[in-house]
């Protein structure tokens, strides 16, 4: 009888076939995604530039804003490119090891960014609750600690995918249906047992989705009750206008997140393959795309640096919360 090593069973590359179904129209579904890529590299690193260079950014809402831009700097880099060379080049192979990296990349950034916005909202709610003690409590050992232990979190919830993954075999082929190596569309090729990898991955989407989820809604509940007891209108509007761009980065972020989750879980039969892989490139591009654009139009410190900037001017204006 002939008996196969799991080194056998393990494919050395996989075909990355972009969007199934749209083979044809990949060309000009790049385009918009090439556009949302440009834009999203531009305005996160101009934040990064602005945040670093300017001393009126130096506070712990923009180290916070810089922490998203990072992080959505890495998302959409760990996934486009390749993704453009799969609609531009026909480039579809991608090493199995190199699938685990992407994979790690993805989803230990894409947890990194919802504990940063949960970071941002818990930042909102002492601005507003606690204004006196704004700078006290957010100091910068405190911010740097956080942003340590949510990236942490991360890295340490996504490594065991990589190991839940290398360790299936692999008989159903290695085309995989995708731009990327998503977690479950890699164990979906297995002909091993992956309901570990299934629970694992709602575990994990539990523990870092719904706890940021969990705190976001406490913290705007809390600010909610504070805005609503202040005595002036002005003041009202001033607090949910410090509130306006990070909610906008909530509903760009959770939007096409939520939607790509439930539907992979209850509407894989009713919903086109197609729709899903569009949809979760969306949920990886929208948000560094929209963030740095919402942020430099809500946000009156840094319009009025990169005006100050661009028109030359080197008088440096005092800026306040």
């Amino acid at each position: 009888m002939l008996t196969l090593n799991k080194t056998d069973l393990i494919p050395a590359s996989f075909i990355l076939n972009g969007v199934p179904g749209l083979e044809d129209t990949q060309l000009w579904i790049s385009f918009p995604f090439c556009s949302m890529y440009v834009v999203a590299m531009v305005g996160n690193c101009g934040l990064l530039f602005l945040i670093r260079y300017e001393d009126a950014l130096h506070k712990p809402m923009y180290y916070f804003l810089a922490m998203l831009s990072f992080t959505d700097l890495v998302i959409c880099s760990s996934t486009i490119p390749k993704a453009l060379c799969i609609f531009w080049f026909h480039l579809k192979d991608i090493g199995f090891d190199e699938c685990l990296v992407q994979m790690f990349f993805i989803h230990t950034f894409t947890g990194m960014e919802s504990g940063v916005l949960m970071l941002m909202a818990l930042d909102r709610y002492v601005a507003i609750c606690y204004p006196l003690r704004y700078s006290t409590i957010l100091a910068n050992p405190v911010i740097a600690k956080v942003g340590l232990a949510t990236f942490l979190r991360g890295v340490l919830l996504i490594i065991p995918f990589t190991f839940l993954t290398k360790r299936l075999p692999y008989c159903r082929g290695n085309i995989l249906p995708h731009t990327y190596c998503d977690h479950m569309a890699v164990a979906k090729l297995s002909c091993g047992n992956v309901k570990v990898n299934a629970i694992y991955g709602l575990m994990v989407a539990l523990l870092i989705g719904g706890f940021d989820v969990l705190c976001i809604t406490v913290s705007y509940t809390m600010i909610l009750r504070v805005v609503i007891s202040l005595s002036s209108a002005d003041a009202r509007q001033k607090a949910f206008n410090t509130c306006t761009a990070h909610i906008c980065a909530i509903v760009f972020s959770y939007t096409p997140a939520f939607f790509s989750f439930f539907s992979h879980r209850f509407g894989e039969h009713t919903i086109p393959p197609s729709c899903h892989i569009i949809v979760a490139n969306i949920y990886l591009l929208l948000p560094p795309t929209m963030n740095p654009i919402v942020y430099g139009v809500k946000t009156k410190q840094i319009r009025d640096c990169v005006i100050r900037i661009l028109s030359g001017s080197k008088d440096a204006k005092p800026y306040s919360m």
